[in-house]
């Protein structure tokens, strides 16, 4: 039997083979591709069509991290910004470079280090003698994907500048609003050990970020295949754009249209509010926090090829969703311990509550 909700039938016994009585996934296809009133059959397919051909572009010059790339479609459909924090030189500017290059939209790369100014960033204002009044001149982030390399290494005012851009994707200056156009996404790059004339992202600042990943080491198989490779800088990165901008206009906005069942919604609710209650916590995770794992995992669903969310989409984000946005009470030096003792406390939560049935 199953139950109906909002035009989809959810089927409480046909496949059910675990104990707890969880959603079969295939149970949900079958039934969901009967009864999409979201997201049409056509929509799928071209969604489907595109996500294979950009994840296979960047499939390319990323080898052996086929999560990450996965995890950068997700962020780069439902919309948000990306925080890649890891050592140096394991391949954070290069998944960058590749995921723009994979896409027919405008590219642009600010180092980020201490004497770079807001200006620097967003853009002036500057006198034109031959007009008699002041012209804007656009700074680098006008572009759909904004490589911030380093940006730690920048002071809190040329940080917050930028961070004002992702918030709102407009620069005001002088009173007066610039969009700086969509898709918009910033993809921020840090490394979290060397801490020497660097300045670190406050807590709320970190909370613009939808996700924060780390690369990791390749394996043996993958790193011989890259010492065989004869690629050199960045720009030898040979991509051809594979997806138009409105293509990926039209990925994001099938987001929002990702049925989320309210079981599922309430398995989000409790994880939100159990890091609210832990005492490993500093502060718990904000609505904003709630609402992007929410999006993500309605990302996830969509980059996975499904209208529709499962429990699992919501498990594997918890942490490259929330994590950064969360600080241990008890205060340490070593970022990547720390890191490690958050991903343990969700992952402890996510243990300890029951999935939806």
């Amino acid at each position: 039997m199953g139950r109906r909700l909002g035009g989809r039938v959810w089927l409480d016994e046909l496949g059910a083979g675990d104990p707890e009585n969880n959603l079969h996934e295939s149970a949900c296809r079958l039934a969901c591709a009967a009864m999409s009133d979201f997201v049409q059959p056509a929509q799928m397919n071209e969604s489907k069509q595109a996500l294979d051909r950009l994840r296979n572009n960047m499939r390319r010059t990323i080898r052996g991290k086929d999560n990450v790339v996965d995890e950068v479609l997700i962020c780069l459909v439902a919309g948000g910004h990306l925080l890649i924090e890891d050592l140096p030189g394991v391949g954070k500017t290069t998944l960058a470079y590749s995921l723009a290059r994979s896409m027919d939209c405008a590219f642009s790369r600010i180092q980020f280090t201490s004497d770079l100014l807001p200006s620097d960033v967003t853009g002036v204002a500057i006198y034109d003698e031959t007009i008699k009044e002041f012209v804007f001149k656009k700074g680098p982030v006008f572009a759909n994907v904004v490589l911030a390399d380093e940006i730690n290494r920048a002071t809190p005012k040329t940080q917050s500048a930028l961070l004002e851009v992702m918030d709102r994707a407009r620069v005001t200056i002088d009173g007066e609003a610039h969009a700086v156009g969509t898709p918009f996404m910033v993809f921020a790059t840090q490394n979290p050990v060397d801490y020497e004339g660097t300045f670190p992202l406050p807590e709320s600042q970190m909370d613009r970020f939808l996700m924060r990943l780390r690369m990791g080491y390749p394996e043996p198989a993958d790193e011989m295949e890259i010492l065989r490779s004869t690629r050199g800088g960045y720009d030898a990165i040979a991509l051809n754009p594979v997806l138009t901008r409105s293509e990926v206009l039209g990925l994001q906005a099938l987001v929002p249209q990702v049925f989320v069942e309210d079981s599922v919604l309430d398995f989000v609710l409790r994880i939100v509010g159990a890091t609210r209650t832990e005492a490993e916590f500093r502060a718990g995770v904000s609505v904003r926090g709630g609402l992007a794992l929410r999006t993500a995992a309605q990302a996830r669903a969509l980059v996975l090829g499904r209208d529709f969310v499962l429990p699992d989409d919501v498990t594997e984000l918890v942490a490259p969703v929330l994590a950064h946005r969360l600080a241990l009470a008890r205060q340490t030096s070593d970022a990547l311990e720390e890191r490690r003792a958050v991903t343990a406390a969700l992952k402890r939560i996510v243990g300890s509550l029951p999935a939806p049935k």
